[in-house]
C-alpha cells in the first residue's frame, strides 16, 4: 500500500458516492483532503465521516463558476499546504432519452459541467500550485464514453470527450503532472440507482464478476492511479466493470 502521507488531494462531487469513495481510500493512506458539492450539510457529514477538519475540509459550490474552482484550489494549498492530487468526479446527467429529443441547452450544460468545468479545475490546479511542484490528476469517466449507451447519450458524449481530455493533458502537462481516468460500469450509487434500483440482479448478471461496482471499488483504483506505484502511467483510462467489455454483447 502506498502511502500519501503529507499529501493533499482535492475531490470534487465528493459529498457521496464515488467521490466519497474516492476521498476515503485517500485518508486511509494518510492524506488530507478538500471536498466539493453543491450541498453544505451533506459535505460536513462527509467531512465528519473520514475524519473531521484535521484530514478533511469542505468548499461548496458550483463546479461550473469559475470562482468555486479557485476557492477550492486555495483551500487546499492554504489549509494544508499542497495540492498533490486533483480528482474531477462532478458529472450531471438531466436528460434522459434518445439523442433526436435531447434539447440542446441540457446538452450544453452537460458538456459544460462535465467537461469543461473539468478542464478548468485542472487550469486552476496547474497555476495554483502543479506547473511548479508536479501532480497527478485523475478524472471519472463512464464505460458510457467507450460505447453508445441507450438513454443517456449525451452523458456517454461528454464522458468520450473526458476520456480524449485525459490524452490531451497527459502529453501536455508530463513531466510535471500525470493524467489519468477511470470508466467505471455501474457502480451502487444514488446516482446511478435509475440503472439498477428494484433489479440489481438482473442488472449484476451482465457483469462476468456477477455484482455491480460499489464506491470502494472505485476508490482503490484511483488510490493506484493518483499514487507514485502508477509513476510510469499517464494518459490511461482504467476500465472497471466487471469483466463487461470484455464479454461484449450478448
Amino acid at each position: 500500500m502506498h502511502t500519501f502521507e503529507g499529501r493533499t488531494a482535492l475531490v470534487t462531487g465528493g459529498s457521496r458516492g464515488i467521490g466519497l469513495g474516492i476521498a476515503r481510500s485517500l485518508v486511509d493512506r494518510g492524506a488530507r483532503v478538500v471536498l466539493t458539492a453543491r450541498k453544505p450539510d451533506a459535505l460536513a457529514e462527509a467531512v465528519e465521516s473520514l475524519g473531521g477538519p484535521e484530514v478533511a475540509v469542505a468548499v461548496p459550490g458550483n463546479a461550473g463558476d469559475p470562482e468555486h474552482r479557485a476557492a477550492a484550489v486555495r483551500t487546499a494549498v492554504e489549509t494544508f499546504g499542497s495540492l498533490d492530487a486533483l480528482v474531477g468526479n462532478v458529472g450531471i446527467n438531466p436528460a434522459y432519452g434518445p439523442l433526436m429529443d435531447l434539447d440542446l441547452d441540457a446538452c450544453r450544460k452537460i458538456l459544460d459541467t462535465n467537461v469543461v468545468a473539468s478542464l478548468g479545475l485542472v487550469q486552476e490546479a496547474w497555476r495554483a500550485w502543479m506547473s511548479e511542484h508536479g501532480g497527478s490528476v485523475l478524472f471519472v469517466a463512464s464505460v458510457a464514453g467507450l460505447r453508445s449507451s441507450q438513454q443517456i447519450g449525451a452523458y456517454g458524449v461528454s464522458k468520450a470527450a473526458l476520456i480524449n481530455l485525459t490524452t490531451q493533458l497527459a502529453v501536455e502537462l508530463a513531466p510535471k503532472v500525470r493524467v489519468n481516468a477511470v470508466a467505471p460500469a455501474v457502480v451502487k450509487t444514488r446516482f446511478a440507482g435509475a440503472l439498477f434500483e428494484g433489479r440489481e440482479a438482473e442488472a449484476a448478471a451482465s457483469y462476468p464478476m456477477a455484482r455491480l461496482g460499489t464506491p470502494e471499488d472505485v476508490g482503490e483504483a484511483a488510490a493506484y492511479l493518483l499514487g507514485d506505484g502508477a509513476g510510469w502511467v499517464t494518459g490511461q483510462t482504467l476500465v472497471l466493470d466487471g469483466g463487461g467489455l470484455s464479454r461484449g454483447p450478448r
